[in-house]
């Protein structure tokens, strides 16, 4: 498997956010302005993309953030979300971070404290679906 990195969001990352969240799971507001500034990466499983996620600042907060962490469900339990999230921790690192943020699906937490993942804050609803923010402190 390998993960490519691009600055503007590409047709494979689009696809699979598409069949994942908006096929899948139902989301209507699944494309928004932070696609366009931030760092999307792709995973490929030989030629076939097999999962995606985009690493930004926020502008509110300036946190670095990982999100719209899409794999599709063919490769599921097979660590492409772990590789995917290890990608977006060293993009953040090299960049000079130390701390990655997600809001992650609630139904998905335990999945993200088992990569190292805290909870912070109010359980809130994107969508009528419960998500909460989690952070994760990044070693050098």
């Amino acid at each position: 498997m390998e993960t490519k990195r691009y600055d503007t969001l590409p047709a494979e990352a689009m696809d699979i956010r598409k069949e994942v969240f908006m096929e899948e799971q139902g989301f209507q507001n699944e494309f928004d302005e932070i696609d366009r500034r931030a760092v999307h990466l792709v995973l490929f499983d030989g030629e076939m993309p097999v999962g995606t996620c985009r690493v930004f600042r926020d502008e509110d907060t300036g946190r670095d953030t990982v999100g719209r962490i899409a794999v599709r469900k063919p490769w599921r339990g097979k660590a492409c979300g772990a590789r995917l999230l290890g990608e977006a921790e060293g993009l953040v690192r090299q960049q000079g971070g130390n701390q990655l943020c997600l809001h992650a699906q609630v139904a998905a937490k335990g999945f993200y404290e088992k990569q190292g993942y805290q909870p912070w804050g109010e359980e809130d609803l994107d969508e009528g679906c419960p998500h909460v923010w989690m952070k994760k402190e990044l070693e050098g």
